[in-house]
């Protein structure tokens, strides 16, 4: 579990400095496993725009970039990316910086007999997640010349913790917030959740239909929001997911992620236009296969708890959601659903399929049932402030 001394004083009104806070979390038996102050470690790297992305002479897959870093004459970057293109911002390094996902210090050089000033970089080459497939890409409004760490919140010391599977409770930073201010090294601030009034019944319905069987979810909460607008998400929301090495996708699978780690709280978005009919929380049946958001064809069978509609198998339930219902940039209408889930079926659904995500990590340990529909409306408040809508009722199951 990882989380920022900053983002923790969101939840903790603490004047504690940091070696106190990492003492007070192993004395409380929440182990630190690392702290980085990645502060220093980046301090070389700016806010760049690449002014123009030429195909290079001698190479079909490498382009010769003319990048303006906000400190005078652009500099001519030789880079490999598939990503790199005119008009875009990103993250460049000038020569002599040390780069720490490579383990190297970049020099002024010859790349296939054009000279390289510099370089612009991904996110493993800075150490900040293991997305190497392109350059880093940065909002439009990002200003050139500014310092990366401090723009994207990486100023800022990261705290990891290794949570053992009893601790549920810390798996966001709301509830070791509150286990830090129960061993009086602050106090919890009120971060409680106005609930939003709907303006029209769900139209889409919920069953829980476990047969005979035993039941695997014991609670389904569904509310749908009209009229969204699915943008990238502001700069202080990609910030914060940012600075714990997650990648921005788009406004509303930034809020998931960032109710997830705030307050332990998993939740799914469907895109409601491409839902069928009504949802069943139910056992998968025999031959029944989902494409999950991964890409990846799962083959299910009974013992693995499913979402469905009158089409299918839409979502595997409390570990991830089907690709045909993803939510895209067209995405207008969406059903925002919260869950509880049995721990012990989704440990070994994820042990089954191979699936590591957040929501397993989190069901498997156990989630706050009593933050079922406070978590909803978080999410949904969060969605209405940042991408319009008008809500509805929340139906319960």
């Amino acid at each position: 579990m990882k989380f920022t001394l900053a983002w923790l004083k969101e939840h903790l009104d603490t004047e504690a400095p940091l070696a106190a806070v990492v003492d007070k979390l192993t004395m409380i038996g929440l182990e630190v496993e690392s702290v980085a102050d990645r502060g220093k470690m980046l301090a070389p790297f700016t806010i760049a725009r690449v002014i123009s992305a030429e195909q290079h002479p001698n190479a079909d897959r490498l382009r010769v970039c003319m990048v303006d870093t906000g400190a005078g004459e652009p500099v001519q970057v030789v880079c490999g990316a598939p990503n790199a293109r005119a008009g875009m911002k990103g993250v460049f390094v000038p020569p002599g910086a040390f780069i720490p996902g490579k383990n190297m210090t970049l020099g002024i050089g010859k790349i296939r007999g054009v000279e390289s000033r510099g370089m612009l970089v991904s996110e493993f080459e800075l150490q900040i997640s293991d997305d190497h497939e392109g350059i880093i890409e940065l909002p439009a409004d990002a200003p050139i010349g500014a310092n990366y760490a401090q723009w994207a919140g990486l100023d800022d010391p990261l705290i990891e913790i290794n949570l053992t599977p009893n601790r549920g409770d810390c798996t966001g930073v709301n509830g070791i917030a509150r286990d830090l201010a129960a061993a009086d090294i602050g106090k919890l601030r009120d971060r409680s959740i106005r609930p939003v009034k709907g303006e029209f019944p769900c139209p889409v319905k919920v069953t829980l239909d476990f047969g005979t069987t035993p039941p695997l979810c014991p609670a389904f909460a569904l509310r749908l929001v009209r009229g969204v607008t699915n943008n990238p998400s502001p700069a202080w929301l990609q910030r914060r997911l940012i600075s714990i090495g997650l990648r921005p996708i788009n406004a509303l699978v930034d809020i998931t992620n960032f109710v997830t780690y705030d307050r332990g709280r998993p939740l799914h978005v469907f895109d409601a236009a491409k839902v069928h009919g009504n949802l069943t929380v139910r056992r998968a049946r025999e031959g029944e296969s989902l494409v999950a958001l991964d890409g990846k064809r799962y083959l299910l069978d009974s013992s693995i708890c499913v979402i469905a509609d009158e089409r299918g198998v839409e979502s595997l339930a409390g570990i991830m959601g089907g690709e045909a219902t993803g939510c895209s940039d067209t995405t207008t209408d969406v059903l925002i659903e919260s869950a509880l889930w049995d721990p012990v079926n989704i440990a070994q659904t994820g042990r089954k399929l191979g699936i590591q995500s957040d929501a397993r990590y989190r069901f498997e340990r156990g989630v706050d049932p009593a933050f079922m529909l406070p978590g909803l409306e978080l999410a949904t408040s969060m969605v209405l402030d940042l991408c319009g809508g008008r809500a509805s009722e929340v139906t319960v199951a």
